[in-house]
This record gives structure tokens, sequence and C-alpha cells, in this order.
């Protein structure tokens, strides 16, 4: 727990709770107020009594001075799913050096951030990993809920996250478009999905999407609730800053996921043209997000992890 977190943001964290734009069914009593009127002890509303409604709940009082029937109507209290993905492929484990965290790291210490806010607000909290080397394509947390389920899932990420003893580099791309529909299609009730990835893949990532938006039946929301927060190391976005690095003039460079090898000079004009192909990436991605109502979010890697729980997050809704 305070290799991802620490107790100063932790004691920041408690004031928050995880906030759902839609309407999904609850497994368990919990504390999170639903949009969904039901049964229980917090009053809500009246509304007009119609044929087949349960006469229990008629305001006998509200009959007595109208001469008309209507229905007490109540808050119901449910748990809400939270389901986090964090995708441990082998170009997350990069960016690390000079006293920032590598994409991985970053990655780990917001999903942990995410948890504990839903943990501490009696949410479930469902944990995916997919694409480290050498271990299955999806390694799943079983739900967790409540504050006892904040080892579990610290546990869990620091241990599924890195490679088997072992492993080949170049083990192959993570495969985010299986994954995303190999949860979709077993999740354990719908809910909000966060999505933690530099989405650096080579497929179209609609059609993961596509898995996450799609009908999940009466009653249930339909779909998730998904932000997709892209992580990408200063490196990444800013090329030239890696200069101190050594990249620079005449090398080779080797796909991390494929082990596939180019020779490449580094020059001014090469690195505009990765800049505008790393701009259209990144605005198909918002685009994909958009048309899904999806929210999409880029970060540096070295951005401070309170900053991104406590402003960013709140901002686009995710925690209040």
């Amino acid at each position: 727990m305070e290799e991802l977190l620490g107790p100063d943001l932790a004691a920041r964290l408690d004031r928050l709770d995880v906030i759902s734009r839609k309407i999904f069914a609850g497994k368990l009593p919990g504390e999170r107020r639903s949009k969904r009127r039901g049964r229980s002890v917090e009053f809500d509303d009246y509304r007009e009594y119609v044929p087949g409604d349960d006469l229990r709940h008629i305001d006998w009082n509200v009959y007595a001075r109208l001469d008309r029937f209507f229905i007490k109507l109540f808050r119901e209290e449910e748990d809400l799913a939270v389901h986090i993905l964090l995708d441990a492929s082998a170009s997350m484990d990069a960016g690390g050096g000079d006293g920032v965290p590598s994409k991985l790291v970053f990655a780990q210490r917001l999903a942990m951030a995410v948890a504990y806010v839903a943990l501490v607000n009696q949410n479930r909290v469902c944990l995916s990993i997919v694409g480290a080397r050498g271990r299955p394509a999806v390694q799943r947390l079983a739900p967790v809920r409540g504050r006892r389920g904040l080892e579990r899932a610290g546990r869990f990420l620091l241990d599924h996250t890195h490679p088997s003893p072992g492993a080949s580099v170049g083990g192959g791309p993570a495969g985010l478009n299986d994954a995303l529909r190999q949860i979709a299609m077993t999740r354990v009730g719908a809910g909000v999905m966060i999505v933690l990835s530099d989405f650096l893949v080579r497929e179209d990532i609609s059609r993961g999407l596509n898995y996450l938006a799609a009908g999940s039946g009466p009653g249930v929301g339909g779909s998730f609730d998904t932000y997709c927060i892209q992580i990408l190391s200063p490196g990444e976005m800013d090329p030239a800053a890696e200069r101190k690095r050594g990249l620079i003039g005449d090398l080779r460079l080797t796909d991390a996921e494929t082990g596939a090898g180019a020779e490449v000079t580094i020059s001014p004009a090469l690195i505009r043209r990765y800049r505008r192909r790393l701009d259209a990436l990144c605005e198909r991605l918002h685009r994909a997000c958009a048309a899904r109502r999806m929210t999409h979010l880029l970060v540096r890697s070295d951005t401070d992890i309170a900053s991104m729980v406590l402003d960013q997050l709140r901002q686009r809704r995710l925690f209040g």
C-alpha cells in the first residue's frame, strides 16, 4: 500500500467517492446514493398513486389533507462496480529515470488510488491486468469490497504487472482489443471502467471500445461508464528531450513488444514526422471515445498523482 499510495495521499482520498454518469444495478447494499428510486430509509419525493402500487407506501397524512393518494419514494443505496484495466505490456515499462516513474509505475499508482477511493466507499473493485510477458493474456483479481480489500488490490498490482521469470523480450503485442472483449463479456456487473494504457497498439482500438459500449441487457444501464486514460512518457511526447540519453544520430531501434528492429537517423525532420503521427494517433483515440460517450484523458507519466486524482479526475467527474 505505502509503495503505491502513501498515508498522506490516502488521507486526502478519503474525502472522495466514485461518480457514475449512468444508472447501473448494484449487487449489494453500499454507501453510494443511487440514481434509482427504491426502498430505503431516506425519503426522496412523492408521486401520485397508480393501481398496482404497494399500499404500504401510501402517505396517509397527505391523504388526510388532500383527499388524494400519494406514494412516498425513497433513495436506494447500492454498491457500484468499479473495473480497472491496467495495460502491463512491454511498451508501458518505459519512460522511467531521473526521478520520473515509468508509465507502468505511474499506472500502478493511479490504479491503486482509484481502487482506494472505491473500496473505502464500499464499492466493488474488479482489477484486470493485460499484456504482462510470460503471463496469461488477462489476469483478474476476484472482486473485492471494503477496506479489507486494499491489501489484496495492492499486492495484485505489484505482483502481476511484471514479466514472469524467464519471459523473453518481444513476446508479442498485448492484444488490447481481445482483452477488452474478454472483460466486457465476463464482467461482474456493469459499472465504471477505467482503462490505463499508452494505447500504442497497431490494431484499431475502436473494436475493443465497441465491446465496452455495447448494450448489456435491460435494467443494467446498457454499457460501461468508460474512462480511457492514455499515459505517455515525457520523452514520447517530446523526443527532442531524449538527446541526453543518446537518442540522436544513426540508431537501431527495437520494438519492445514484437522484437522487430528498424534503422533510423534521428533528425529534426524525423522528429516532426513522429510528432504528427503521435498527434494523429491521440486524436483518433479521442474521437473514438467521444463517439461512444467515453472520456479520453491524455496524461504524462511525470504528473503528480495527487494532482491527477484530486484535480483532473474530479474535473472529469470520475470523483466527487
